[in-house]
């Protein structure tokens, strides 16, 4: 699969998994991380949040309620990983399109029912025997038969 773009190609970006977003649904801002760091951390606005509105995606109404349904209207990732702007965008981009793509997948056809083969069977009975034997053996012997 070809990576995520960062960058829009016809007034869209494109997940891994073909879905195009509108420009327009994108938004992204930059904060100052928290955490250690000396002088670096207090000047450098390096946090990095992204913010995809998931009905003006443009994406088809089915994907939507898919999606909003699974992790609600926004699809929002954060990363301050990095000590690089530019590298902590691309970190959050490739969490947020990897949510949204989760999200969008259609569910899994259900599992076909099955039963169990002859030889599950009788292992299981045989276990069961072995287990009510076992427990047999632990009970008090009865005072009749000891005479």
């Amino acid at each position: 699969m070809p990576a995520a773009s960062q960058e829009p190609v016809d007034g869209s970006y494109i997940t891994r998994a073909g879905h195009r977003i509108a420009v327009g649904a994108v938004g992204w801002s930059a904060t100052r991380s928290g955490g250690p760091g000396g002088q670096h951390a207090n000047t450098t606005d390096s946090a990095v949040t992204i913010t995809i509105d998931v009905a003006a995606t443009g994406l088809p109404p089915h994907v939507i309620g898919r999606v909003v349904a699974a992790i609600g209207p926004t699809v929002v990732a954060t990363s301050a990983r990095s000590r690089s702007q530019w590298r902590n965008r691309q970190l959050a981009w490739t969490e947020a399109l990897a949510r949204l793509d989760d999200a969008a997948a259609p569910p899994r056809p259900p599992r076909a029912r099955t039963r169990p083969s002859r030889a599950a069977r009788e292992t299981r009975l045989r276990d069961k025997r072995a287990a009510g034997e076992r427990k047999r053996t632990r009970q008090r012997p009865d005072q009749d038969s000891s005479f």
